[in-house]
């Protein structure tokens, strides 16, 4: 029982495409970075694999300055991990995903460096059953983001990640990536866009609609419910088999909204960061 890790996306997906592709919606967060790493690499990366008995039972991904993702896995397998990273100095600023391994991992990483695990976001997956359009609908209309919004769309995701305490990074690439695969809606009123809302590309059938963003000054007139609605049905229409999203469970007004729109919950997550240590 071990971990191997690598910077390659493609030896990654080699050796644990298959554990991903199991269950790819629970694996969707891994599974769609790393697509996007095979056409733009992230600087720093590494990914892993556990294998026991043979088999692929639990993988990570770490692109700084982002919390570590982990998959389910063994709490031994959790905690070997946090041994291992912390065995070549891995700096990281958490983990993010499976309860009970980021949990395993935390107490082992606290362990060995003495830093401190702290609860930042506790999140729910969605998966849509059926969409519901928001009735009544607000007026406006959808259109699909491109090269001309760019600067728009960077923006909007900069503000977004700011608002969510994100930590900050060039979205660029990611908003290029977006808008190439036509992966970003906005919602135009009198022809000016008020809202936004992204989609990843689609991955073994699956994709995840992220993120959904409104301007203050447009708040509370439905514009995020109806882009929204708008990228889920386009999603729907271009093929996805099962279309997720995440919400924070702090935030009930998020979590009311995606309900009203058809999405139900399947699995929740968590997002720990560590403070102090050496």
């Amino acid at each position: 029982m071990s971990w191997t890790t690598t910077a390659e996306p493609e030896a990654f997906l080699a050796a644990a495409g298959a554990f991903l592709h199991a269950d790819p919606a629970r694996n969707s967060v891994v599974l769609t970075r790393v697509e996007t790493m095979r056409e733009h690499p992230a600087e720093d990366a590494l990914l892993g694999w556990w294998r026991a008995d043979g088999a692929v039972a639990g993988a990570f991904m770490h692109t700084p300055p982002y919390p570590a993702a982990l998959t389910a896995m063994p709490a031994s397998a959790a905690a070997a991990l946090a041994g291992t990273l912390a065995a070549v100095d891995r700096p990281l600023r958490g983990v993010n995903g499976n309860p009970g391994a980021c949990d395993a991992f935390a107490a082992a990483w606290s362990a060995r460096t003495g830093a401190r695990a702290r609860v930042f976001r506790r999140m729910r997956l969605h998966r849509l059953d059926a969409l519901i359009p928001p009735d009544p609908a607000p007026p406006g209309r959808p259109l699909v983001a491109g090269p001309e919004h760019r600067d728009l769309v960077v923006a909007w995701y900069e503000a977004f990640a700011a608002e969510i305490d994100e930590p900050s990074g060039d979205v660029r690439p990611l908003v290029d990536d977006r808008i190439a695969h036509g992966g970003v809606t906005l919602w135009l009123v009198d022809g000016a866009p008020v809202s936004l809302a992204g989609v990843t590309s689609t991955v073994a059938g699956v994709a995840r609609v992220a993120p959904v963003y409104t301007p203050p000054e447009h708040r509370g007139r439905g514009y995020g419910a109806a882009a929204t609605a708008a990228v889920t049905l386009a999603a729907v229409g271009a093929g996805v088999r099962d279309l997720l999203l995440y919400t924070d469970l702090a935030n009930p007004t998020s979590n009311r909204l995606y309900a009203r729109l058809g999405y139900r919950p399947v699995e929740d997550s968590v997002v720990l960061l560590f403070d102090g240590g050496v």
